[in-house]
């Protein structure tokens, strides 16, 4: 992703979803304007969710998906069928493609009743028009303006990916579901004030990547111009010596953000009284629920050996020898528990439904994933009982900082009282 790009995680997400040869992909490349999905009479071409960004009008910034049919079979299919559930974790609007030659069938209505136990803003659109007989194609074209409810959803409408008739009216129509931003807070934006200067903490290791900064440093960077405040951006080494150079000039600076992993030297290099927290906690009140993970940090101290623990990311990248996920963070917590649990780990798309057999699961910032999801990922550890920490409050937590990392929240701060 280049830096003047809508992070994917911050875009609307449209899934397109439907059984095999009922035209998911030809709708698509008529909605796009593109030939973004492959297009065949042989069933089953789609084997794997396709992800695409682009800019869609009239809504902007979108991720547009392309599911496996939801009617695949044997056991290959299961598994195609399974990713297209997968999907729906993080879709804010599905578009429910049906073969309007065969109507609707009970796979599709459960796949509606999905959308409705999971609150996602759906449309039905039935395809393949031009193929109804002749007599019917005007006044099932009409049919567009009916059939809505006050929300607009579960919408039905006829279009023709062939011939393009009522492409326009669908491509309005997802507009108008356009989720309302949810986010609950901002990254940064209520934490700071105009003028304020901010450091933000990177180390440069063999883990950084090459040339640029990670998403959320880039985004907290973004986040703190729009407030009208300044960056300064430092290595951890340089850390100490800035400080001591802006504070003998009368500067002293608002607040420290970190990179988790450094939590330890860049609390004893920031003075007391600069507000000091980390990338991955703001995300964690950005995306997910905080005082959920502040709560579930506490079941460390009830670890024992054996119990097992699930380490997941949001993203997929190469593991280097010291990766946090799968060194670093078993190696915190075996220190801090003094016991041997049993780690498993997850990335990327993959996260299990039942996560009943751990005592704790330790999620990323979730930078890579859109908020949909990532509270998805959180219900269903609150759902069976099972306590859900962020990267970054662990770590402040071993480190014993967890307290001075969460000044910047009063109201969490309660929470340890």
């Amino acid at each position: 992703m280049g830096m003047n790009q809508t992070p994917a995680a911050e875009r609307v997400h449209i899934s397109f979803f439907g059984k095999r040869n009922a035209g998911k992909s030809s709708v698509i490349n008529a909605v796009t304007g593109q030939n973004l999905a492959i297009v065949s009479d042989v069933k089953g071409t789609t084997t794997d969710p396709v992800y695409k960004t682009m800019e869609l009008l009239p809504l902007g910034p979108v991720m547009v998906v392309d599911t496996p049919g939801i009617d695949d079979s044997g056991e290959l299919g299961s598994l195609r069928v399974k990713k297209s559930y997968q999907v729906l974790n993080k879709t804010d609007i599905a578009v429910l493609v049906i073969d309007g030659t065969l109507g609707k069938t009970p796979e599709e209505e459960e796949l509606i009743a999905r959308f409705q136990a999971k609150g996602i803003s759906y449309l039905i659109v039935y395809n393949k028009l031009d193929l109804m007989p002749q007599e019917q194609q005007a006044e099932l074209a009409a049919s567009a303006s009916l059939s809505s409810n006050s929300d607009n959803c579960g919408r039905e409408i006829w279009v023709s990916a062939e011939t393009h008739t009522n492409i326009q009216e669908l491509k309005e129509i997802i507009a108008s579901l356009k989720p309302e931003d949810t986010h609950k807070y901002p990254i940064i934006t209520d934490l700071i004030h105009p003028l304020d200067l901010v450091i933000l903490v990177v180390p440069i290791d063999k883990a950084a990547p090459k040339g640029r900064l990670i998403l959320p440093q880039q985004q907290t960077i973004r986040a703190i111009l729009e407030s009208g405040a300044s960056s300064l951006v430092v290595r951890d080494t340089e850390l100490k010596a800035t400080l001591d150079l802006l504070i003998t000039k009368g500067i002293k600076p608002s607040m420290v953000i970190t990179d988790s992993q450094a939590f330890a030297r860049v609390s004893k290099d920031t003075p007391d009284d600069i507000t000091l927290t980390s990338f991955s906690i703001l995300f964690a009140r950005y995306k997910g629920d905080l005082e959920t993970s502040v709560r579930g940090v506490a079941a460390l101290d009830s670890i024992q050996d054996g119990d097992k623990i699930l380490i997941a990311e949001g993203c997929t990248h190469h593991r280097q020898c010291d990766d946090i996920g799968t060194f670093k963070m078993p190696n915190w917590i075996r220190q801090y528990t003094g016991k041997e649990p049993v780690f498993e780990f997850t990335s990327g798309t993959e996260f299990p439904d039942d996560v009943s057999s751990y005592k704790l699961v330790v999620h990323c910032g979730g930078c890579m994933l859109n908020e949909r999801e990532m509270k998805y990922r959180i219900a269903c550890c609150c759902d069976q009982n099972v306590p859900i920490t962020n990267y970054g409050i662990l770590i402040a937590q071993v480190t014993g900082i967890l307290r001075r990392s969460l000044e910047p929240f009063p109201e969490i701060l309660k929470l340890l009282n």
